[in-house]
């Protein structure tokens, strides 16, 4: 995201209550793997293996999370926490489908790592909201 977009989102997020402390570098590398994991979910849900559902329902939260962030009206730090908790959930159930696959399917291990790093971005944004609050 370039740095007038990041601009207008942190002027937007300072002025709701609870969100002043808010990292927007967290931020953005939590949207930035929510995108990536959007996408290597929905390629993996192609392939037709058991994972496809998880991987279905992790690209669907991840977009949520990602265009929840987006658009950070109407947000509290309790609601982001709650969102940040079921995105963290989401991709660990679809980390554990696809590392049951990731032997023999490349996508499934790209799936699997990308769900990975989502869940360490996310919880990286939701300690840093827990430890402002």
């Amino acid at each position: 995201m370039d740095a007038m977009m990041m601009d207008a989102m942190s002027k937007d997020m300072m002025s709701m209550p609870g969100m002043e402390t808010m990292d927007m570098s967290l931020l953005q590398a939590c949207m930035d793997a929510c995108s990536a994991c959007e996408q290597a979910c929905t390629v993996c849900s192609t392939q037709m293996m058991s994972c496809a559902p998880a991987c279905m329902n992790c690209a669907d939260m991840c977009n949520t999370m990602m265009r929840a962030m987006l658009r950070m009206q109407g947000m509290t730090p309790a609601t982001m926490v709650a969102m940040l908790d079921a995105c963290i959930a989401m991709c660990q159930q679809c980390m554990d489908e696809c590392m049951e696959h990731a032997d023999h399917s490349d996508v499934c291990r790209m799936c699997a790592q990308s769900c990975k790093a989502c869940m360490d971005a996310c919880s990286k944004l939701r300690e840093s909201m827990v430890a402002a609050a």
